[in-house]
């Protein structure tokens, strides 16, 4: 998926039907074990419980790259996954 420059924490994507969507940044983190930078964005749009989409992709922080990449393996996932319980954990408190 290509994405266009990240102004303001928001960039444009296209879907799968070829629309451009708007997304928001939540925040990025880099990981020493995959060696790899990770975008956790949104689009705002909801799921069927009503609860807002959260998506994850690969990145190049650098920008020389405008290409969002898929997570790989089970371990990127559950890492993920992880960071995000605990964000909404500190959210809650």
């Amino acid at each position: 998926m290509k994405r266009e420059v990240i102004t303001n924490n928001v960039f444009k994507v296209k879907n799968e039907n070829g629309e451009s969507v708007e997304c928001t940044v939540l925040f990025t983190f880099s990981s020493t074990e995959t060696n790899k930078d990770y975008i956790i964005y949104t689009d705002n749009s909801k799921n069927d419980l009503g609860e807002i989409n959260v998506y994850a992709n690969t990145f190049d922080k650098t920008g020389s790259s405008k290409v969002l990449n898929k997570i790989e393996t089970e371990e990127e996932w559950n890492t993920i996954e992880c960071i995000l319980e605990k964000l909404g954990d500190q959210i809650e408190a």
